[in-house]
């Protein structure tokens, strides 16, 4: 569990991260002591704009300081995710930030497992994958069942796939940052 402190250096590093981005000012995040922010974990960046979503990329597993990965996820967030055009410097007076740090996946074979509010879900089926984040099915006021169905759609899958046998379900849980 991050501090406030701590939650609040990576909203800012994250910010720093985008702005740099966009600018094509480019700045590494500065080293921090703080032992939390120096460890490995997986993160999600996301950018909204408006109150709509306008840039989400994260990695489960990091092979840098959690600083660090935050400061990637948040540059890939503004300027790689497919399903938006990159945010240009007009962007950058509007946009708000949250930060999900991901705990390991844990494999499930019941999804009865599932507590909506409280895990996000990553799917794999042969070579598809999706991923939603513990807040999405909060925000959009899903039970587990469309949770499950919307997690196949976005791994491009039929939205029934979940109860397939060869389909793999992972389950996590995510400390959320925003602003």
């Amino acid at each position: 569990m991050l501090s406030k402190t701590d939650a609040a250096t990576l909203l800012e590093i994250a910010r720093e991260a985008i702005y740099s981005q966009v600018t094509n000012k480019k700045h590494a995040p500065t080293p921090r002591e703080e032992k939390t922010l120096n460890e490995r974990s997986g993160c999600f960046v996301t950018i909204k704009q408006d109150g709509k979503l306008r840039g989400c990329i994260g990695n489960f597993q990091s092979q840098q300081p959690l600083f660090r990965e935050v400061a990637a996820m948040a540059a890939a967030a503004a300027t790689e995710d497919p399903r938006f055009a990159p945010m240009q410097t007009t962007d950058l007076d509007n946009f708000s930030l949250e930060i999900t740090v991901l705990s390991p996946l844990e494999k499930i074979d019941d999804t009865e497992q599932i507590h909506v509010g409280t895990h996000g879900i990553y799917i794999e089926k042969g070579f598809h994958r999706g991923v939603l984040l513990p807040q999405v099915a909060t925000e959009y006021g899903w039970d587990r069942e469309t949770f499950l169905q919307q997690t196949c759609l976005k791994a491009g899958i039929a939205a029934d796939s979940w109860q397939h046998p060869d389909a793999e379900i992972y389950i996590f849980n995510g400390q959320i940052i925003h602003e």
